[in-house]
């Protein structure tokens, strides 16, 4: 194997394995053939203005745009003069339809309480929220943080800010007081939004608590609105703290939706730095509601009779497009579920499909390996057997664990979706069409119309098919990130500077002969063993193939021979640790992908570090790999004691 040049990664898994979508699906699909996705893909490659201008008549327009797209790189206007709201297009433009008495939101919350919203319902709630923040002050362009739990009311108050014009702020539910502060005071955030508590595992959160700290330090905040969850007792500040209730029984109903402009701001969402300070992606109305009414519709291929259930936390970027204004938008039925996956057992979520007849499920990497560990029995309790299709988010999927999923919980005949997107792209950019694309396990297969990528080192030259590098995106889509809150020279330095005329997505990827793309990790997740660019993810996935390993994490660390040595922390699904497992396991790697990405070191570990949307932390591993402090932004890890327990094994 030859050295590769800088930005080259090497390639070292091979899997042949492919599964073509079952004829009784492609049958009824929207998009039901691979030559129909490919000339649907070559029509928008050709000419990506008038591809999305021909779907943009799909939104209620209160003024018709003048122009599809103004690019002035790396700053972009879509749909430039039309004036639009998304609030509108979810839910007003359903009530002159038969969805009008559709159920829009189905929820349950984590002691078993549930409540139904239909298309009407909900926007009677969000009418009478947004007239609660207009009473408060609350004006076009003014920004609202929102901390709650996965309720209704959260995507109520989101609806309700964008019916206004306001940008909304979402702040994941477990962040502590000085991230609150952090986000608060960086956006300029003018009311926030809370709850009493919030139930975890059994136990209740203290939100408010954490908002009261947090509200010290934000001196731009004026009022804080109080959802009553629990009924636990709280504090609340006289002339700042105000109950939800109290305010919206006052309020009228009836708020018309706002005409705003293509490019208002929507939202500002915070995605944890690796030297420190967040960074609020700023996304805008009009690209962003058709990007993701679109890519909800072709990915999942949605039906009007479908439940569609995302597991995700609103409080991430997977929340608000496929939990919220993806799915409303295009008049889908979805679950929310409050909850952890393993509250009051281990068989809560195929409980919930079970309960709900679920036929479209989609979820994390992280969380099917959780489910492959806790056993198959706790899906086996359960009838699943409404499920039709299911969706991986978040990180790419080592291929066994995809193995698992197809067959335990699609039974062989539910296509799987792994779809590849970030915060910065609004919505998915690669994924399977499911009644179109043949799947190979751990690929996301390929782009969606309109999205033009390509593989290069870094100097920006494409790498050959079959070879890794940089991820790119060539041409500019509806919804793309328009900056980084307050500060756009860091916009252009982080995305668009490296790779000319291009956007860097700071993922490592191969696309094979087939033209299907493999995501390989970070481009900070590279070890340089030897000479040779190796990925994490195929070195954690030949792990995973082995029948006792639930879960990996390969990091470098520093080698006087081999520039940097391979060291991997392993979770096992039963059984003990032992020196003989762990000879075993060095000789698995080896087997399956070759003596170059054989693990120096491997450390078993009861559980790993993880960001609170299930990724895996490799930063703070490398660290203890390599004998180093912790450093950077931690405020994401949702474990601290793992760290602790980790750190304490090396001493």
């Amino acid at each position: 194997m030859a050295k590769q040049a800088g930005g080259q990664i090497d390639t070292v898994m091979q899997e042949s394995r492919v599964f073509p979508p079952p004829s009784e699906f492609a049958e009824r699909a929207q998009i039901g053939s691979m030559a129909a996705y490919e000339k649907m893909w070559r029509e928008a490659a050709a000419d990506i203005e008038r591809f999305w201008g021909s779907l943009a008549g799909e939104l209620h327009w209160f003024r018709p745009f003048e122009k599809v797209l103004e690019w002035h790189e790396p700053d972009a206007n879509w749909f430039v003069g039309g004036q639009t709201n998304i609030s509108y297009n979810c839910l007003d433009a359903h009530l002159t339809t038969w969805r009008k008495n559709k159920a829009a939101l189905i929820w349950e919350g984590e002691p078993g309480d549930s409540r139904t919203f239909t298309y009407q319902q909900l926007h009677h709630e969000v009418c009478k929220f947004a007239n609660v923040l207009k009473k408060l002050g609350v004006q076009q362009g003014d920004v609202v943080s929102i901390y709650m739990p996965m309720v209704p009311e959260l995507a109520i108050a989101m609806l309700a800010c964008a019916r206004l014009g306001a940008i909304h702020s979402v702040i994941f539910a477990g962040f502590s007081a000085e991230a609150i502060a952090d986000r608060n005071n960086d956006a300029g955030a003018k009311v926030q939004l809370t709850a009493d508590y919030g139930w975890r595992r059994g136990q209740e959160l203290p939100l408010k608590k954490n908002v009261d700290e947090a509200l010290d330090k934000s001196p731009t905040v004026k009022h804080c609105v109080v959802l009553k969850r629990t009924g636990n007792p709280v504090h609340m500040q006289e002339g700042r703290d105000h109950w939800w209730h109290d305010l919206t029984a006052q309020a009228p109903n009836d708020c018309a939706a706002e005409s705003l402009d293509s490019e208002t701001p929507l939202f500002i969402l915070y995605t944890s730095g690796s030297t420190g300070k967040p960074k609020g992606i700023k996304h805008t109305a009009a690209g962003y509601n058709l990007f993701v009414k679109k890519t909800f519709e072709w990915v999942f291929d949605y039906r009007d009779e479908d439940i569609f259930w995302c597991t995700a936390d609103i409080g991430w970027v997977t929340g608000h497009s496929y939990c919220v204004y993806g799915p409303l938008s295009a008049g889908a039925t979805m679950l929310l579920y409050e909850g952890a996956p393993n509250w009051p057992d281990e068989g809560r979520f195929w409980q919930l499909i079970e309960k709900y007849r679920v036929n479209i499920f989609y979820t994390a990497p992280t969380a099917i390996r959780a489910f492959i560990k806790w056993g198959d029995a706790w899906v086996d309790r359960h009838d699943i057997s409404s499920l039709r299709l299911l969706g991986t988010v978040g990180e790419g999927i080592n291929p066994e664990a995809w193995m698992w999923y197809h067959r335990k919980i699609g039974r062989e005949r539910c296509p799987i979706v792994d779809t590849w997107w970030q915060t910065e792209t609004g919505g998915i950019m690669m994924s399977p069409l499911p009644g179109a694309i043949p799947t190979k396990p751990g690929s996301c297969t390929k782009p969606i119309p309109g999205i033009i990528p390509a593989i290069v080192d870094s100097s920006g030259k494409p790498v050959p098919p079959g070879q890794g590098g940089w991820l790119v995106i060539t041409k500019p889509w509806p919804g793309m990130l328009r900056g980084i809150w307050g500060d756009q020279d860091r916009y252009r330095e982080q995305y668009w500077s490296k790779v000319p005329h291009s956007y860097l997505a700071g993922d490592n990827a191969r696309c094979d002969a087939d033209g299907y793309y493999w995501i390989m990790g970070r481009i900070d997740d590279v070890l340089n063993v030897a000479g040779h660019r190796l990925s994490t993810i195929e070195i954690e996935s030949a792990l995973v193939s082995h029948p006792q390993v639930a879960e990996a994490a390969a990091v470098g660390r520093p080698d006087e021979i081999k520039g940097e040595a391979v060291a991997v922390f392993v979770t096992l699904k039963n059984g003990e640790p032992t020196d003989a497992l762990r000879k075993e396991l060095k000789a698995h790697v080896r087997k399956e992908i070759g003596a170059l990405a054989q693990p120096d070191d491997i450390r078993f570990t009861g559980a790993l570090p993880k960001t609170r949307s299930g990724k895996i932390m490799r930063r703070l591993l490398k660290d203890i790999a390599s004998g180093k402090a912790t450093v950077g932004d931690t405020t994401t890890l949702e474990d601290y004691s793992i760290l602790a327990k980790l750190r304490s094994e090396e001493e």
